[in-house]
């Protein structure tokens, strides 16, 4: 990008760095660093930091957590964490009004985009652990189930598989299948009803994402319709990828044959978007993404049909890329 300096705020990247991982919560956490070399990973008491790799400055709840950094910066450009919290960002800028913050996660997030072999295998150990849940969850569909009950004994499975954090999952009933990013509620089942199970959570940091639909009883031949295009689409996604190919190409793929099947307007989002230390980071893989394939880069690939007062299906693998293709993480079945 050019700059002279950056500064890394959010867990996951400042964890990428320094192989510590903070939850700042509303107090700072900053990773300062220029392109001499310099390092200084500011924190809160609190914090109790213990990486090696960067000098530390720590301060408490009662120093102003943004002099030390004011006290550094070079006169000019600085590249600020996209993520950063206005109220410590303006806070700065009041002390150095001759910085010029510009949005740098660009450099930080281009090296996560390719995964080393740790990172790879920490990645295929979380799908697997889901391959495990979403079986449960589809064994646990029977008459009486409600959304949000489900979703809780969903996140004891994800628990007992070493997630980091349960997450809030989407479990979603009928209708509600229609709803890109339902949250589950007091809902119970119906005879007929679509599922969708967005089963995700951060197993040793590194996260596992996928959605399968299924079906309580017997389904209607739309119902069958809709998720066959959807299963077409998907492997249509999948078959597209490969080092070289722009990401925009892998999201046509898809698209396409949710298109010439008459249901492109209610196929309403990305296809995909990457994932590792975070559920959701680049590469965006959408009609707007610049990204091209490379051998590494692990993103999901989800087509769906939403259908409004209806149902829904949505079917979601994580990809890996590799030197001829990629490799399906999640193995259950569709």
């Amino acid at each position: 990008m050019g700059l002279s300096q950056i500064i890394v705020t959010s867990s996951a990247p400042v964890y990428y760095l320094t192989g510590q991982w903070v939850d700042p919560h509303e107090r700072m956490l900053a990773l300062y660093l220029d392109d001499t070399g310099r390092g200084v990973l500011f924190g809160n008491l609190l914090f109790k930091l213990n990486q090696q790799v960067f000098p530390q400055q720590i301060h408490t709840d009662n120093d102003d957590p943004t002099a030390g950094i004011a006290k550094i910066l070079k006169p000019g450009t600085v590249g600020i964490d996209k993520f950063w919290s206005a109220k410590v960002l303006i806070s700065l800028m009041e002390k150095r009004p001759d910085v010029r913050p510009v949005i740098g996660s660009a450099p930080v997030d281009t090296a996560r985009l390719i995964k080393d072999e740790q990172e790879i295998e920490a990645l295929i150990h979380a799908s697997k652990m889901n391959d495990e849940v979403i079986a449960f969850a589809i064994s646990s569909l029977r008459d009486g189930v409600i959304e949000a009950e489900l979703m809780i004994d969903i996140n004891r499975e994800f628990s007992a598989r070493g997630s980091d954090a349960p997450t809030a999952q989407i479990v979603a009933f009928g209708p509600h299948c229609a709803e890109e990013h339902h949250e589950s509620d007091s809902t119970v089942i119906k005879k007929g009803d679509s599922v969708i199970f967005d089963l995700y959570t951060p197993i040793s940091r590194y996260w596992c994402d996928m959605t399968r639909t299924v079906f309580f009883g017997e389904p209607s031949n739309k119902q069958k319709e809709v998720y066959d295009i959807v299963k077409k689409a998907n492997a249509a996604g999948i078959a597209a990828v490969r080092p070289g190919t722009p990401l925009r190409d892998i999201d046509r793929a898809a698209r396409s044959v949710i298109e010439s099947a008459g249901y492109g307007e209610y196929f309403t989002h990305r296809l995909g978007h990457g994932l590792g230390l975070d559920c959701h980071e680049p590469p965006d893989v959408s009609a707007a993404s610049e990204a091209v394939a490379r051998e590494g880069m692990v993103f999901s690939v989800e087509p769906g049909i939403y259908l409004p007062g209806e149902f829904g299906v949505r079917i979601e693998d994580l990809v890996l890329v590799t030197k001829d293709g990629c490799r399906v993480l999640t193995s259950a079945k569709k």
